[in-house]
């Protein structure tokens, strides 16, 4: 069911996107845990090894996003985002940077990109989320994307976490984080002006609040899962 019936103006509607911050998924009990230094050792490294699945699935998603999209501008600066993550060269990128992360936290590099440790709850949380980027229409997927709303926040609270709670994790491996910091703006930034330019009726804003909301349902699922996986 859609979760708006009337247009509202642009900062209406941003508001309503903005109130989603409730549920995004810095509020599960697993991530209040991790932020609040009270995770084990074997807790933190089956995050890191799971939410991997999802890190290196995110140039899918924007490519799925891009193949969708018929914009040229929209497309020359959604490309970005793949680059960020996949690198233009080895050794670059954010997936290559959660790599290190892993590395970091004592895992091996080969362990993280095997999936061994993979629980099943996350890979059906992640594939059902790119599965939403292939087959829905891009601007919805795109409003999926404004989780990015909320990231910087939750990006600068999980820094200062890793770095007070964890000091076992070599510091090198939170380049990721201090990475997102800046891109994490800049990608929401984009992804409202789209949202926002293109959702101008009552049924394309609840449609593009839907694709939200499934956005962080995915999310929750994924910590839901990895929670179970390694419990206190």
């Amino acid at each position: 069911m859609m979760t708006t019936t009337t247009t509202t103006g642009a900062d209406g509607f941003v508001e309503i996107l903005q109130a989603h911050s409730r549920r995004y998924h810095d509020q599960h009990p697993f991530h209040v845990r991790m932020n609040a230094g009270r995770l084990s050792r074997r807790q933190i490294r089956g995050w890191v090894a799971n939410r991997f699945y999802y890190q290196e699935n995110i140039p899918r998603k924007d490519a799925a996003i891009l193949s969708n999209c018929p914009d040229l501008e929209v497309r020359r600066r959604w490309i970005r985002r793949i680059i960020d993550h996949d690198g233009n060269a080895g050794g670059e990128g954010g997936i290559e940077a959660w790599l290190r992360l892993g590395e970091a936290a004592g895992l091996t590099r080969e362990e993280v990109k095997d999936h061994r440790h993979l629980v099943p709850g996350v890979r059906f949380a992640v594939d059902a989320y790119v599965n939403f980027a292939r087959t829905r229409p891009w601007v919805e997927a795109v409003a999926s994307s404004l989780t990015e709303l909320f990231a910087p926040n939750l990006m600068a609270a999980r820094l200062a976490a890793f770095e007070r709670w964890y000091p076992w994790i070599d510091p090198e491996g939170l380049v990721y984080f201090r990475a997102r910091l800046e891109q994490a703006p800049r990608d929401c930034e984009h992804a409202l002006e789209v949202v926002t330019a293109h959702c101008l009726s009552a049924e394309s804003q609840a449609r593009a609040v839907d694709a939200l909301s499934f956005k962080c349902d995915v999310l929750w699922s994924l910590m839901d899962a990895i929670d179970q996986a390694y419990p206190e």
